[in-house]
């Protein structure tokens, strides 16, 4: 059976990547390649929903999910900046850029969870947390390591990057490569303009 590797997510404007990338720059700097693996800035974007492997002839099924929620919410302003990991910084996993959102956005990726489960895929445990992914530590660093990534962490400030209008949910497949992964966009959906 034909599948791909899918999830759903907001874009951002490539002004507010490349301004994610200028001020994280000193910190990628620092940690370089080896300890973490860094997220090429085109390829920041804000995961609503990861769905994992689908049968391709499932395909027009999320589509049909995904214009019925947007279609339900408005476009909306979501404001980029702050730093931080995953699961705390102790153990930092992940590095990422925080989102600062209305409650449209959680409303939105609630809407599109429910959606997805009514379609059969498992729903997300963890509570949503708007982020954009800017690198993933290393697995089987030591000790000092961990320090070092947490000491930059720590003295790395990041204020507003910048603002953003959302107005689309897209369908994306993702393909894992040895050099990274490479997302392409398979499906828009447009939020609703209208007033309601």
């Amino acid at each position: 059976m034909n599948q791909i590797r899918a999830f759903i997510a907001i874009d951002l404007p490539p002004p507010i990547q490349e301004s994610v990338e200028k001020q994280t720059a000193a910190l990628r700097r620092t940690l370089g390649g080896g300890l973490v693996r860094w997220v090429p800035a085109h390829n920041m974007h804000l995961t609503l929903k990861f769905i994992g492997n689908v049968a391709a002839s499932h395909v027009d099924f999320l589509k049909q999910m995904l214009v019925q929620s947007a279609d339900s919410h408005t476009p909306f302003d979501l404001q980029v900046g702050g730093i931080g990991s995953f699961p705390n910084s102790k153990r930092p996993r992940v590095i990422w850029v925080g989102i600062h959102a209305p409650a449209e956005l959680t409303s939105l990726q609630t809407n599109i969870e429910k959606g997805a489960l009514r379609l059969g895929y498992e729903k997300e445990e963890r509570p949503f947390s708007p982020h954009l992914t800017l690198g993933r530590v290393r697995q089987n660093l030591d000790a000092a390591d961990v320090q070092k990534i947490r000491s930059a962490l720590e003295s790395t400030q990041i204020g507003r990057i910048g603002a953003a209008r959302i107005d689309a949910v897209h369908l994306y497949q993702s393909d894992l490569r040895s050099d990274g992964s490479v997302y392409t966009k398979l499906f828009s959906a447009p939020l609703n303009k209208k007033e309601f």
